[in-house]
């Protein structure tokens, strides 16, 4: 017996919502799945592990903290790799594109040590997002004028970012002393901890409030989320991003200028990249060292991937893997497990969201039955 007709729209929209929402949680606990799988074979307890991981991620205020703290800058970068993704642009740079915001709000925070907050802060978090469109800059143009390719070129802009960081701090603003790294940020130039919204009275009075290193630059991360959004849903400029990624001949033929586009839409992920490195500069290292990010913008990519690319999903992929990260150092001494675990399950999520095209099979299969069941 067929199905009404008026059911098989519902059908289709359950199964796009599954397909859009469940499957990352899908491909989350097939990766949790055969992490527990790695965990039991080296001899250890994957209950006590992942007891151990929660209890480390959100087992108190300042386990809690740390987590956001971790979620910022993944938070920001999933969103430069994604934006690129709406436009069919697969900016791999993101990590250059974030070192070199952290580099120029530090040299630039240094520089106006002597201002106010209420000047420096707003400065230093539009200049290190100016510094990350200006790193994407160059790619975008030659992706846009002659068709190198992205992968390549801010791949390769992120090796030049690493290393002009890496002599930067070791030479020309080197701070006095021998270790590599750029002067201490004054207070004034720095993001405040999320604690510091509330008195002592209060933090003692309901000790949840006092979140450790978590600083406000998760506001800016979630404001930057939000307003991705409305960008990508409700203007011009996302409509014409949404539909240079989802067809480019097809854009073109109405009326987009699909090179101008491929520009702003790169420009426009690596000043979000460039706002992850200036965020994580300002609010929780207070200066540039070799190697500060620790790959947070290769994190973003998967972050990205994992939320399918809308910017508020993002929160929740970013949240994910900074409670990996943060619990796993609980997850290690308390229950043995080798924090390499957490980078195998971070690996297994990619890789189950990549291969969601097995899921994705089934379902057109089941799509394909309600279609005909209707006729």
């Amino acid at each position: 017996m067929s199905e009404p007709r008026e059911a098989v729209p519902a059908q289709r929209a359950w199964m796009s919502a599954v397909q859009k929402v469940g499957m990352p949680i899908i491909s989350t606990v097939l990766a949790i799945g055969v992490g527990s799988l790695i965990i039991w074979i080296a001899g250890y307890d994957p209950g006590a592990a992942f007891a151990a991981l929660f209890k480390g991620a959100f087992g108190g205020p300042r386990q809690t903290g740390e987590t956001i703290l971790r979620s910022t800058p993944l938070i920001l970068a999933g969103l430069a790799v994604g934006y690129g993704f709406r436009a069919g642009l697969f900016n791999i740079g993101a990590e250059g594109q974030l070192m070199m915001g952290g580099l120029l709000a530090a040299w630039l925070g240094v520089q106006m040590a002597a201002l106010p907050p209420m000047v420096t802060i707003p400065t230093l978090i539009v200049a290190a997002a100016l510094a990350g469109a200006a790193w994407a800059f160059i790619p975008a143009i030659l992706k846009a004028r002659i068709g190198a390719h992205e992968v390549i070129t801010t791949m390769m802009f992120s090796h030049i970012a690493r290393y002009v960081v890496a002599w930067l701090t070791a030479g020309p603003i080197k701070a006095p002393g021998q270790i590599p790294q750029t002067v201490s940020l004054t207070e004034s130039a720095q993001i405040p901890r999320i604690q510091s919204l509330f008195s002592e009275g209060a933090i003692e009075a309901f000790p949840y409030l006092n979140l450790g290193r978590a600083h406000l630059g998760v506001l800016i991360a979630i404001a930057a989320a939000v307003g991705i959004w409305l960008v990508l849903r409700y203007t011009t400029l996302g409509y014409e991003n949404r539909a240079v990624g989802l067809s480019p001949w097809a854009a073109e033929t109405a009326g987009i200028s699909v090179q101008w586009t491929t520009v702003k839409a790169l420009c426009i992920s690596g000043a979000l990249a460039g706002l992850a490195g200036g965020v994580e500069v300002m609010g929780l290292h207070h200066r540039i060292f070799d190697q500060f990010s620790s790959g947070v913008g290769f994190t973003g990519i998967a972050v990205a991937l994992l939320a399918k690319n809308h910017p508020l999903g993002i929160i929740a992929a970013a949240l994910l893997f900074g409670a990996l990260s943060a619990g796993s150092g609980t997850m290690q001494l308390e229950a043995g497990v080798s924090q390499k675990i957490i980078l195998i399950i971070q690996a297994l999520v990619i890789f189950f969201v990549a291969a969601e095209g097995i899921v994705n099979w089934f379902i057109r299969k089941r799509q394909k039955e309600v279609a005909s069941g209707a006729e």
